[in-house]
């Protein structure tokens, strides 16, 4: 029973110890870079456009016809994405 008692108060030390560490590191953590950015927004992009590609195509059952969206949505979306990306690495919310 006292070791209990010992073990959960150097229990609940070790505890406020460790989130306080966190705490430290979530507050230095860089922003990250636009290099970072941009290569997750090209690598997002594909897949989605593929997606798109393959569902147009399913739809409308011409390549042609789907490989034209997709080529819209690729360029359309890929902009939205990194903006909306920039501008939520300037929101402290959640971080």
């Amino acid at each position: 029973m006292i070791i209990d008692i010992f073990y959960k108060s150097n229990f609940k030390k070790e505890e406020h110890k460790s989130s306080q560490i966190e705490e430290v590191k979530e507050e230095s953590l860089p922003q990250e870079k636009i290099k970072r950015s941009l290569l997750k927004t090209i690598s997002w992009r594909i897949i989605g456009t593929l997606d798109t590609v393959l569902i147009s195509y399913l739809i409308t059952g011409t390549l042609t016809m789907a490989i034209s969206i997709g080529g819209i949505e690729l360029v359309s979306k890929m902009a939205l994405y990194f903006f909306h990306e920039r501008a939520w690495n300037k929101i402290n919310w959640g971080k």
